[in-house]
């Protein structure tokens, strides 16, 4: 009796893990997060981008060639030294972060916006302040989930596949305004022909994961595209299904591994420093002109030992928790607000804004699916009473929540997620 009750829960599990894209509102914060904070960070940089990756850096092109002829990272700006080509990258990096962020064909952008984080990063390693790392990484993660279900336009486009689907719906021109994206197959095409060529001249590093990265990716794209125009309800088309929910489901997993990890080693690594162990470590950071964009503030802060004390404790006691927490779902939300707060102190104190947003993000995937669906709905009704007060009347609610519904099946939220 007891095998059989084992054989039933492990045939839920994998049916729920198969079935679904598990998380859909923590992987659609997630993409926001990171392309909201890389975007702002290359607007921020805007003036500086010669210097910082382009031809005026004081890494030259050259020592970056030689760098990355020895690590085998990639770098589009290693194709060509002239600044017309750091111009296109720097402005495709740009323009791929802001429609990632509204989620416009997520699946492509997602891409995109890792061959940006990539080629600027790697152009010049220097540059950064521990955020560029989780951004690094998460780049990479991003594009093997599905994170454009929901809060994107991806999602609105598939709302209204559906209503051309049904069989009430008569409305011939919404029929041809779905039928006539060409953007997909266009962007298909002209990617594929980028990749041919980077792959033919060797542009694509000296890693092997890359490149098959890129080519399983752009493939399976094209097999997607025709499966679901052609054999919509095929077992073709269930088995992508499969595959995409176990590759988004495998990912999220890595990313909450990657979470825990980044807090665990920071945590333990603090407790072996030994102006962490007498609670005066956060006093110094305080006190370097480098890290103190309000003086004033960071005064009176370092001015108070017993504040300086409980703070210095209090982080490291949170980081070593955080990865225990999660096997009880109120300390794990307690704990997560507690390390938001965090860093939106060190944004604030230290002068830290793209560090401290990247890794709020990051931590975002632990929050749970009750208050990110509470979180929408009160950004759509901030939406619809603004768009009121310009004396528009708000349409019904019905259609729009049928497109920012998740499209997948199960029960809720996942066991860590909420």
């Amino acid at each position: 009796m007891s095998t059989f009750t084992f054989d039933r829960k492990l045939a839920r599990g994998i049916q729920r893990i198969t079935s679904s894209a598990l998380g859909p509102y923590q992987s659609a914060v997630i993409r926001i997060g990171f392309s909201v904070t890389y975007l702002l960070f290359l607007l921020r940089e805007l003036p500086h981008r010669h210097e910082m990756y382009g031809p005026d850096a004081p890494w030259r092109w050259d020592m970056a060639q030689q760098l990355i002829s020895g690590n085998q990272a990639f770098t589009a700006l290693m194709w060509s030294d002239s600044t017309v080509w750091f111009e296109i990258v720097y402005a495709v990096a740009l323009l791929s972060a802001a429609l990632l962020m509204v989620g416009w064909h997520t699946r492509a952008m997602s891409v995109l916006f890792m061959a940006g984080v990539l080629s600027l990063q790697n152009r010049s390693i220097f540059m950064g302040d521990g955020g560029d790392n989780v951004i690094h990484l998460m780049a990479i993660y991003l594009v093997l989930t599905r994170c454009g279900q929901v809060w994107s336009l991806d999602a609105r486009r598939a709302a209204r596949v559906g209503r051309v689907a049904d069989a009430d719906v008569e409305d011939d021109g919404l029929r041809r305004s779905v039928r006539g994206d060409a953007a997909g197959p266009v962007l298909w095409v002209v990617l594929g022909l980028v990749l041919t060529v980077a792959t033919v001249t060797d542009g694509l590093g000296g890693t092997w994961w890359l490149p098959v990265l890129f080519w399983v990716l752009w493939a399976g794209q094209g097999a997607w595209w025709a499966v679901n125009r052609y054999a919509p309800h095929s077992e073709a088309r269930t088995l992508l299904d499969v595959v995409a929910n176990l590759a988004h489901n495998a990912t999220l997993v890595v990313i909450m591994a990657e979470v825990c990890l980044i807090y665990a080693t920071a945590g333990w690594y603090k407790i072996q420093g030994s102006r962490w162990q007498d609670g005066t470590a956060l006093y110094y950071p305080l006190k370097l002109d480098s890290f103190t964009p309000w003086p004033g503030l960071s005064d009176i802060l370092a001015s108070s030992g017993v504040m300086v004390m409980l703070l210095t404790y209090g982080t490291v006691i949170v980081q070593v928790a955080f990865p225990f927490a999660l096997f009880n779902r109120r300390v794990k939300n307690v704990l997560l607000v507690v390390m938001m707060c965090e860093h939106a102190g060190i944004a604030l104190l230290l002068g830290l804004p793209f560090f401290s947003m990247a890794m709020i993000a990051a931590d975002s995937v632990f929050l749970p699916t009750v208050f990110l669906v509470w979180l929408g709905g009160r950004v759509t009704l901030g939406r619809e009473l603004l768009f009121s007060r310009r004396g528009k009347v708000p349409g019904q609610r019905r259609a729009v929540d049928d497109e920012e519904a998740p499209q997948h099946s199960g029960d809720g939220g996942h066991t860590l997620v909420g």
